[in-house]
């Protein structure tokens, strides 16, 4: 018999690849090769989560794979509580945090590095090598030199950690859990094992003295996770391969090796009875369709995130359930389909057989050998053959015509994916206020400290927020979530205008920060009841009109000035200033932490921010002051008697719905009116009524001392004092006055 036989043993422990190696059972391949026999084939797995099991084989990775590895090591989930507000009159909330730290190995062989992490579907780490989330991130590539984790070694102690050599893994120190539930998610890893890869490199790092340098062409990726003979037998199936055991070494390699075919001479015909091919010394036969005909091809594509994918041979669908090939390789969707088009092809042709005997034994002939033989056609495929009495009986196969099997250009549909958008992270933006008063809040002596955070790209996660007392000291306000706010910039400056009317001439152009961002347009019945409130620099206004023009760019008109107490700041605007909806998505705030000095502020610090982001609070002291009052008059009347009055207004009560007076929010009513400079006036009143009657006598007497001067008022809170009201304009009161 032949140095080598396609046995029954080695084809039922892995297929025609297996039965070519199958004679050599107790030399230095047979344990390499096999390692623990199995009685079917590996097959392509879905995508595993992340486990932790005893015993596992961690397979062996080539190219660029997505695999899910192994825990090995974690520690408990570490608990972090934060306490917010219970500051003066108002109630605390504590909020709980999770982390882990744990280690996941990835791969029985060194690698190159790792590329993108998904963690329940979404990417953990993106393409940059950026994670999405809190925490650090340590890859050991699994070299023979490489050192213990130091957080391992520091938890475990020198005697009880291993420096995992030869095994790639990767640590998680203080992953942020709250993306997840609070708990450790499913992990898959893009793995980079080698820029290119052949099927030397399978063998090589198991046996030695191989041959094997046969390319893998259009493999991105490939996966061992069983012995060899395994891995080698489904190769086979795509790219058909020759081995050849009878000289050392052992050599593997595609097949169709020789330029020419061998004749064979004529056929023997036997002298015995029953010998096959009693008349003419042959015998040939087709093979009957199988009962799975070969049809699907199972890989991982790389245009779906490494996701299974099938690809379908061309043509008639035969009878029976399709049969597939399980192939643990990343592959192009093209590639995928020209392979099952071509071990299609070679399945068909391959289905017919010959049987020969010869009485000439020629030494080039062995199984894997091209040969021809007489007034037959075509050319075939030595599968096996053995020595007889009779003579040599050869059985070979038809082999596949050159250019039968060339690659086919067919249209190919890998299929959809909704892959997690890779955004890169941005940078925090940040915007600290006080609003007005709000009747409905729980006490009337309280700040309303908002801060407002954002940033340009949807990728954001949120910052933390800290208050600085003016000391430098910070003093943890809690988080921000991950809600952004629509924020942005004026590109020019608003001009001036009456607060109490309403302004339909004004427009102002504003860029948002991300042009995804929409701003919408109001009724009047909305704007009524709050609707497109902003702050634009230091000013509340409120927009009627939003108009798109593109690249996050907007033209707002209609607006309502001064809202909120702020009509002061009508006709400070500048261009380039800060642009901030309120609508609901700034951050509360806790007035006790932060304080009333005049240099506090608020810091951000998000997972993208190299440094705090820090503002100051605008309108600051804007909850606690009273409203200036409105509707100066003055009257002079019959004895030469001034008589001055104003209206009053109540911090909180925008809407005068009934037309009685809205209820005074502070503990009394009182009116501060002065006469002259602002910084030192030559007189001083204190009221508890809207109003004042000044006698001719102390006119004249105010007039001598400041010449042209005017006077306002302020009405005093419980808290603060308003802004100032002018009630007589400087040129009517001196002509007043003479007359």
């Amino acid at each position: 018999m032949a140095t080598l036989v396609f046995s029954a043993v080695g084809t039922a422990l892995g297929g025609p690849i297996g039965g070519a190696v199958g004679s050599l059972v107790g030399s230095q391949f047979d344990a390499a090769l096999f390692g623990t026999p199995r009685g079917q084939r590996g097959r392509l797995r879905e995508l595993d989560v992340t486990t932790s099991s005893y015993g596992q084989p961690l397979p062996r990775h080539f190219g660029r794979m997505r695999v899910a590895g192994q825990m090995i090591w974690a520690t408990e989930l570490s608990e972090s509580s934060e306490t917010l507000g219970g500051g003066k009159g108002a109630g605390s909330v504590t909020a709980y945090s999770y982390s882990a730290s744990f280690a996941v190995a990835l791969a029985s062989r060194p690698i190159l590095g790792i590329g993108r992490i998904w963690a329940d579907g979404k990417l953990l780490r993106g393409v940059e090598g950026d994670l999405k989330t809190g925490g650090t991130l340590r890859l050991h590539t699994g070299h023979g030199d490489q050192p213990c984790d130091p957080l391992i070694l520091a938890a475990e102690g020198e005697a009880q950690c291993p420096a995992h050599r030869d095994l790639a893994y990767v640590v998680f120190e203080d992953l942020d859990l709250s993306e997840f539930y609070n708990r450790i998610p499913a992990l898959t890893f893009e793995v980079v094992a080698d820029e290119a890869f052949d099927l030397a490199d399978l063998l090589g790092e198991v046996i030695e003295n191989v041959e094997a340098a046969v390319p893998l062409t259009g493999f991105r990726g490939f996966t061992c996770g069983g012995s060899l003979v395994e891995a080698l037998d489904t190769i086979d199936q795509v790219f058909p391969l020759a081995v050849d055991a009878g000289r050392e070494p052992l050599a593997i390699t595609r097949e169709r090796r020789q330029e020419q075919p061998i004749a064979l001479p004529e056929a023997a015909i036997p002298t015995e009875d029953g010998d096959f091919g009693a008349a003419t010394g042959f015998t040939r036969h087709r093979g009957g369709a199988e009962q799975r005909p070969l049809s699907l091809l199972r890989y991982f594509d790389c245009d779906r995130d490494y996701l299974p994918g099938i690809q379908h041979a061309a043509g008639q669908a035969l009878p029976g359930a399709p049969g597939a090939i399980e192939l643990p390789a990343a592959l192009e969707a093209t590639t995928a389909r020209s392979l099952i088009e071509q071990a299609r092809h070679r399945t068909d042709w391959r289905r017919e057989r010959i049987s020969w005997r010869t009485a000439e034994l020629n030494p080039a002939v062995a199984p894997g050998t091209l040969v021809t033989f007489p007034r037959i056609g075509g050319r075939w495929r030595v599968l096996e053959w053995e020595w007889r009495d009779s003579g040599v009986e050869v059985t070979a196969e038809r082999a596949v015509p050159t250019g039968a099997d060339a690659p086919m250009q067919l249209p190919t549909d890998p299929g959809r994916i909704n892959a997690p958008e890779d955004l890169p992270a941005t940078p925090t933006l940040l915007a600290a206020f006080e609003l007005p008063h709000d009747p409905t809040s729980d006490s009337a002596g309280r700040p309303r400290l908002f801060a407002a955070l954002s940033s340009a790209g949807a990728n954001w996660s949120g910052a933390a927020l800290y208050a600085d007392r003016g000391d430098g000291q910070l003093d943890p306000l809690g988080g921000s979530g991950r809600r952004r706010a629509v924020m942005g910039t004026a590109s020019s400056a608003l001009p001036p205008k009456s607060p109490l009317l309403f302004d339909r001439t004004s427009s102002l152009a504003v860029t948002l920060v991300d042009p995804r961002m929409n701003l919408v347009s109001a009724a009047t019945r909305q704007l009524a009841e709050g609707a497109n409130l902003a702050l634009l620099g230091e000013e509340l206004v409120q927009f009627a009109r939003a108009t798109p023009l593109g690249e996050g760019r907007w033209r707002l008109e209609g607006f309502l000035r001064g809202r909120g107490g702020t009509e002061n700041a009508v006709a400070g605007h500048v261009a380039e200033e800060a642009f901030v909806l309120l609508d609901g998505t700034a951050s509360a705030l806790d007035p006790a932490r932060l304080g009333a000095a005049a240099e506090r502020k608020v810091l951000a610090m998000g997972r993208s921010d190299a440094e705090p982001v820090a503002s100051p609070v605008h309108l600051s002291g804007l909850t606690l002051r009273p409203l200036p009052p409105v509707h100066p008059r003055a009257e002079i009347l019959g004895d030469g008697t001034l008589r001055l009055g104003w209206t009053r207004r109540a911090r909180g009560n925008w809407n005068w719905q009934d037309g009685i007076d809205a209820p005074l929010v502070e503990q009394a009513e009182s009116y501060l009116l002065t006469y002259g400079p602002i910084e030192n006036p030559l007189a001083t009143w204190t009221l508890q009524v809207p109003r004042m009657d000044l006698p001719p006598d102390l006119l004249a007497a105010l007039s001598a001392l400041s010449p042209g001067d005017a006077f306002r008022v302020r009405q005093q809170g419980t808290y603060a004092v308003s802004t100032m009201l002018h009630l007589f304009p400087n040129p009517s009161f001196r002509k007043e006055i003479r007359t």
